[in-house]
């Protein structure tokens, strides 16, 4: 029997944790386009999008009319503190973009629905207003919405932008209180650039960071723990400026592991090494050792490993699915007995899980 360590976590993921279709363990889209997992049992090749109201313009289709409830994620906030997405069904609406943020509001109706052990970020009472402009989607809040704590701001707006942006068309999130435009949070004044988009991060670690300004950010994804269940967390590290492969710069950090006292875990030890990495036509191939079996019985990538790299380099723009090889050896295969060597997607959806 294995014992979790900060660096090591049970090799068998809860079927839960992940949705798994296709041909591998993963299938779906991934950068900014929506995470639109089964619909009740039903399904539709429809592309869902936000019109300049903010609303569904998805067209209607037979399958639509006689679905209910439609799968969502939610950026929430977990007993660690940290932003992380929870997909729940939600009835389905036109409004889709304000539906989204009024679900993240503190006792709202997301309260029926809230997993163990998380928490809604936006102030109770706070009423929400959206229209589009362009690829930005306008939030205007209530003036509730400026009664938080300090140490939740940064996870407020982590929470917005990562909810909003689910979908394909909504590229960055411009925040209002009253219809003024913020320029800083209210409590701790946190600034506001112009826009909020997914490439200020989420979950920011920056404790071995000297010098910020030659640094850029990834975001890779780790695995947290919640009564006997596991999730994933994005969290947004930071490189140096210099380097050219971010892909190899993502490998690195999920090799290199969470911090210390980031009450994270992960499945890649520090002997597994990065042999060989290549990109072509949005996949990407990575070469490691053997040490990428970890201590299971037999040669094949348990789902924890399998599952963050696929999140964390379809993180990157142009990356839509991830093959892995051994010391140049194909036929790899995860706990499943299904073929990584061929493309493994993003998932439609993370963290699937009641808790």
């Amino acid at each position: 029997m294995r014992v979790k360590t900060k660096y090591t976590v049970a090799a068998t993921v809860l079927a839960s944790s992940v949705l798994l279709s296709g041909c591998g363990l993963f299938g779906g889209d991934q950068g900014m386009e929506e995470i639109d997992p089964p619909q009740s049992e039903t399904y539709t090749d429809e592309v869902e999008t936000v019109d300049q109201e903010g609303t569904d313009t998805g067209a209607e289709t037979e399958n639509e009319a006689v679905t209910e409830t439609i799968s969502r994620e939610l950026y929430l906030i977990d007993e660690n503190g940290y932003v992380v997405s929870q997909s729940v069904n939600l009835p389905k609406t036109d409004g889709v973009a304000k539906q989204v943020l009024e679900y993240l509001v503190e006792g709202g109706p997301v309260s029926e629905i809230l997993p163990n052990g998380f928490r809604a970020a936006i102030p109770q009472d706070t009423q929400v207003s959206v229209k589009m402009e362009g690829t930005t989607l306008i939030a205007d809040f209530s003036k509730e919405f400026t009664e938080y704590s300090a140490e939740d701001e940064m996870k407020i707006l982590q929470s917005i932008t990562w909810t909003a942006t689910q979908f394909e068309n909504i590229e960055d999130v411009e925040i209002r209180v009253n219809g003024y435009k913020l320029e800083e949070m209210p409590v701790n004044g946190t600034p506001i650039t112009e826009t909020l988009s997914r490439a200020d991060g989420i979950n920011l670690d920056n404790s071995e960071v000297v010098d910020i300004t030659n640094t850029k950010p990834i975001t890779v994804y780790f695995i947290a723990e919640n009564d006997g269940n596991e999730y994933y967390v994005p969290v947004t590290k930071r490189i140096e400026k210099s380097e050219s492969d971010q892909v190899v710069a993502a490998v690195t950090e999920l090799i290199n592991g969470p911090g210390l006292s980031s009450n994270l875990l992960t499945d890649i030890h520090g002997e597994v090494e990065l042999l060989d990495s290549s990109y072509a036509d949005g996949k990407v191939t990575l070469d490691f050792n053997e040490a990428i079996f970890g201590s299971l019985d037999q040669k094949m990538i348990s789902s924890h490993v399998l599952n963050t790299l696929v999140l964390s380099l379809t993180e990157q723009p142009g990356v839509e699915s991830v093959s892995i090889t051994v010391e140049g050896e194909e036929g790899i295969v995860n706990e499943e007995g299904t073929s990584v060597s061929e493309p493994v997607t993003r998932p439609e959806s993370v963290n699937t899980g009641s808790f």
